[in-house]
């Protein structure tokens, strides 16, 4: 399939990524897919992508996990192109492909819809000059991201639990004023506030478990910072059953478009990967029915 293109960033997952090239290459094989191209630097993949397009490629197939995804969407999004994203984990909490509904660790499967499936119009995030799949995150979640960079001895969903264990006792919250078209929560200081498209996040977390990749809003998503440690245990150990969202400590909104006003550019998340803002006030939207991301689980086809 000459329309169909792999790419591979081998980095993903701590490793995992290279030790799943060989069974992607024979995955893809399988149905005549033989353009498999590897990444060979950290956010390298927006630049294969956007050659892979050019060479024209209409599917490609991301193999990595959340940032793998994000940054490959970033550019077909920048290209305008009329290509389909397909998701292969090989990632550390793979968090996206939960929400979509796609067999992303099953190679085979992922390869014969790459080929074959139908796709859905989705849509994505978008803050300052970058857009997102999955979530944009402040306060802790970052706390918890730099944590995970100098863990060495875990991976996988674990990895992120743990680092999320060590900062409930440490991190002390961010300010942030939090605005939207419907209401203005004023200057509060947050534990964590999550901006989501998809569900899921951190890898055994239902943040959002309400969000929908297709209605064309975004879900604010925060919780209070005033909490004891043990109190914030109990939050997060409701996160992962997504029962979080009726405590008294987290507060939630769906809107169009957000404006987070904060005392100094901030550094935040999308997809895992890492940014600091370029200014004190970050305005983020809904870019509604964007990308097309192949999955039988949204309606495809739709």
């Amino acid at each position: 399939m000459t329309d169909v293109c792999v790419i591979v960033n081998p980095a993903s997952g701590k490793g995992r990524g290279a030790k799943a090239a060989e069974q992607v290459k024979r995955a893809f094989a399988a149905v005549g897919v033989t353009d498999i191209r590897t990444t060979t630097k950290k956010g390298d993949e927006q630049t294969v992508a956007l050659r892979a397009i050019q060479d024209g490629a209409r599917t490609i197939v991301a193999v990595g996990g959340d940032g793998t995804w994000g940054n490959v969407a970033n550019a077909i999004l920048d290209a305008g192109a009329p290509v389909r994203l397909a998701l292969a984990a090989a990632g550390t909490g793979n968090d996206f492909a939960k929400t979509v509904g796609v067999p992303a660790t099953d190679f085979e499967a992922t390869a014969r819809l790459a080929v074959d499936g139908p796709d859905v119009a989705i849509d994505v995030g978008r803050i300052e000059n970058r857009y997102f799949l999955n979530v944009a995150g402040f306060g802790f979640d970052i706390a918890v991201l730099e944590d995970v960079e100098h863990i060495r001895w875990l991976g996988g969903n674990a990895l992120y639990v743990y680092s999320a264990l060590r900062q409930l006792f440490g991190y002390r919250g961010i300010g942030v004023n939090l605005s939207s078209p419907a209401a203005a929560r004023g200057l509060r200081q947050y534990l964590m506030l999550i901006i989501a498209n998809g569900r899921n996040f951190g890898g055994a977390f239902r943040i959002a478990p309400n969000a929908s990749v297709t209605d064309g809003l975004l879900d604010a998503i925060s919780i209070a910072a005033g909490v004891s440690p043990l109190r914030r245990l109990a939050l997060f150990t409701a996160a992962a059953r997504g029962t979080h969202i009726d405590q008294p400590e987290v507060a939630s909104e769906r809107a169009a478009r957000f404006t987070l006003d904060f005392a100094q550019p901030p550094a935040f998340e999308t997809d895992g990967e890492y940014n600091r803002a370029a200014s004190t006030r970050v305005e983020i939207c809904c870019v509604p029915r964007a990308l097309r991301v192949v999955t039988t689980a949204l309606g495809g086809g739709a």
